[in-house]
């Protein structure tokens, strides 16, 4: 039996050891090709593209959009409406301020009620201006340049006003509490509309300085075409940073009634928010030297890279100073602290970017279930699992309330930074070693761009308005409630529990968003997913305008 069995073995032996062989030579090649990938990755310089020059063809799907996200402004609308394009919107809150003898009926709703809160109002116009003044040109050639500078002056006349002495300025109108009592149309309000300021005994530097940010910025953008009202924003910006700087605090200590809405956690951002932006407006050595100096050194937590939020200016100052990084400036060669600006601002690109080796998880590539979803198990629109193919490997997902405002602004900064880059012709920045080019991150916006207009698993667009498919019962009480309908402040909750669409369009209005899940519940009483904010109109508005036409090239504010 042996000798037998002997011939077989040796046979099954030597085949064995052939496979092996394979196996091993396959893994080597593998190995052999990762490394290579890898040098080539690492020693390869990015692509740099032409200098940007004046808009090229556009994009009609963005321009299309766009067109809408700048329709949201005229539905929250406050105030005696002027060429009023929402059918189902009228005057309203014409008395906010007679208390105070001040006539602050103007501004915008922030979200799906009727408050008028300062802060998130003041980031909007920030933004906003923000937007204009990098992409106004590419606005103009779909019509709506005109439109954001009118919406804008709707916001800082009400801010102006607002800021009714020195040392006080008016945060918000409304009581909260009373007006989460109601649901009715705010043609038909008839609630209590209390004021609520911020002066030297009840600081708020952080709702002070956003809205001196705001003023400073909208001062140059209305600069070249209302130089009176322009000086006019210029100095209350001024005024207003004085007063926050000087007297420092939280407002939401200050006040701790409005910590259960706009809680804000700093003050020191907003303080380098403004001065930057009033560096911008003034040219004036002493801002410059503020963001750079020890306020830089005690606020601007260099090296850490943060999310751009309406409580968060940080990783905005970093991009925006970073223009005079890139282009230079008026006392820009004082500092070295400037660079560190610049730094950071590629430390949040870098965690942008699917393919750095820093990027963050935080995307909905993971399919996991909420609390959320088994807590609002109501209209559950799943996901049907696929993964598109995405350069970006899916939309940034920082928290189930609102989540769009964190992708939306991350790609807008995105944007501004990679064109800053062009038009510099700066070609690459690193990521712990591996290089990464401007078209790297405008590829990036594109992705969370075209997510929220529908590329998504759900085939849905997240802005009302856009597209085949998108919410239907939008949180917001004008939305829900027909204009014939006769209802008061308690009544009106029937059509918040009603089963039928929304009767009115909320048009251009950006809602929450998914889940991390990719799952989205179109109820009216899911307002951490269907309610639609200001704020995240001026983030989407920027980042369309960025992308209705080819890059911008890069202006100087003055």
């Amino acid at each position: 039996m042996g000798e037998e069995d002997s011939e077989p073995k040796r046979s099954r032996g030597l085949c064995g050891w052939f496979i092996a062989l394979l196996v091993l030579g396959a893994i080597a090649a593998a190995i052999a090709v990762a490394v290579k990938v890898k040098r080539d990755h690492h020693h390869s310089a990015p692509k740099l593209g032409p200098v940007p020059g004046p808009p090229g063809p556009v994009v009609k799907m963005y321009g299309d959009a766009l067109t809408l996200a700048m329709q949201f402004f005229q539905v929250q609308q406050s105030g005696k409406l002027v060429n009023n394009t929402i059918s189902w919107r009228g005057d309203s809150a014409l008395q906010d301020g007679s208390e105070a003898q001040l006539d602050l009926s103007k501004g915008m709703y922030d979200a799906g009620d009727h408050m008028k809160f300062g802060f998130p109002m003041a980031f909007t116009a920030t933004v906003l201006s923000w937007a204009i003044l990098e992409y106004g040109d590419q606005m103009q050639t779909v019509n709506q340049l005109n439109p954001a500078q009118d919406s804008l002056k709707w916001i800082t006349d009400y801010l102006i006003n607002a800021h009714s002495s020195a040392d006080v300025l008016y945060i918000q109108v409304g009581d909260p509490v009373v007006d989460h009592k109601c649901w009715d149309r705010p043609e038909d309000m008839t609630e209590e509309r209390p004021l609520t300021q911020v002066n030297t005994s009840s600081p708020g530097s952080d709702v002070a300085g956003e809205t001196a940010a705001a003023m400073a910025a909208a001062s140059l953008v209305f600069k070249s075409i209302n130089s009176t009202y322009s000086s006019l924003l210029l100095e209350h910006a001024q005024e207003l940073f004085t007063f926050a700087d000087g007297y420092r605090g939280l407002y939401s200590e200050s006040i701790p009634e409005v910590q259960a809405y706009y809680n804000s956690t700093s003050y020191g951002d907003d303080l380098l928010w403004a001065a930057s932006w009033l560096y911008f407006a003034t040219g004036n050595q002493s801002y410059f030297d503020y963001v750079t100096g020890k306020n830089g050194v005690a606020f601007a937590n260099w090296g850490n890279p943060s999310w751009f939020t309406w409580d968060n200016k940080l990783a905005g100052t970093q991009v925006l100073l970073s223009r005079v990084s890139f282009f230079g400036g008026q006392g820009s060669s004082n500092s070295g602290n400037l660079q560190k600006y610049m730094k950071t601002a590629e430390a949040v690109m870098c965690g942008l970017l699917p393919k750095s080796p820093t990027a963050t998880s935080s995307r909905t590539d993971n399919l996991i279930e909420t609390h959320a979803d088994r807590r609002l198990g109501v209209r559950l629109l799943h996901a049907d699992r696929r993964r598109l193919p995405s350069p970006a490997g899916g939309l940034i997902w920082i928290s189930e309330w609102n989540t769009m405002q964190y992708p939306v602004a991350s790609a807008l900064l995105a944007l501004i930074y990679s064109d800053y880059m062009l038009t510099s012709q700066t070609a690459s920045f690193s990521c712990n070693g591996d290089s990464f080019g401007p078209s790297d991150l405008r590829n990036f916006a594109i992705s969370q761009a075209d997510y929220v207009l529908g590329n998504n698993p759900m085939n849905l667009s997240y802005l009302v308005g856009y597209g085949a498919q998108y919410p239907q019962y939008v949180h917001h009480r004008g939305a829900s409630i027909p204009v014939n309908a006769t209802t008061g402040c308690a009544n009106g909750f029937v059509w918040l529990s009603s089963t039928a669409p929304n009767p009115n369009v909320a048009v251009g209005g950006l809602v929450g968003g998914p889940f991390l899940n990719e799952t989205f519940i179109d109820s009216r009483n899911n307002s951490m997913q269907l309610e639609p904010t200001t704020y995240n109109s001026a983030l989407i508005v920027g980042l369309l305008s960025g992308l209705v036409t080819t890059s911008s090239v890069v202006q100087s504010f003055t």
